[in-house]
């Protein structure tokens, strides 16, 4: 089966990660749905501009995961780590109601009190733990 497709940024600068709260109140990466035959690094650097008005650079490909995003409705997330080109204010476009700068200690903390879906958690931890650090933030 083939289920549409969604890149993700986790954009994480000076040990804080990038999270956004969507309409359904779950906080969200930056990123959406590559138009038709484009590249999957130009979607997500213009998805994340739309978005925040933040531009990134794209850094390497992170663990793919199949998201239920409603019941029965899945998308298949393909997220990628991110590093700012300019660190600035996030200017939210429609799709999000409020962006926060979550420092990476209190990421524990999303379990308990944040609804993060699993992917997008797993994905952070990953860039996180790359071995490239990208928490330096932009100099």
């Amino acid at each position: 089966m083939t289920y549409p497709i969604s890149v993700k940024g986790v954009v994480i600068d000076h040990g804080q990660v990038l999270l956004l709260l969507n309409e359904r109140g779950e906080w969200d990466l930056p990123g959406g749905r590559p138009d038709a035959r484009e590249d999957y690094g130009l979607a997500l650097r213009r998805e994340v501009c739309e978005e925040t008005g933040l531009l990134v650079e794209i850094d390497e490909a992170l663990r793919e995961h199949l998201f239920e995003v409603l019941p029965a409705c899945f998308v298949r997330i393909l997220p990628f780590a991110c590093r700012l080109m300019a660190r600035g204010d996030v200017v939210l476009s429609h799709e999000h109601v409020k962006a926060r700068w979550l420092p990476i200690d209190e990421l524990a903390d999303v379990i308990a009190g944040y609804r993060l879906p699993a992917c997008y958690l797993a994905a952070i931890r990953q860039a996180i733990d790359q071995p490239r650090s990208l928490s330096k933030g932009v100099v």
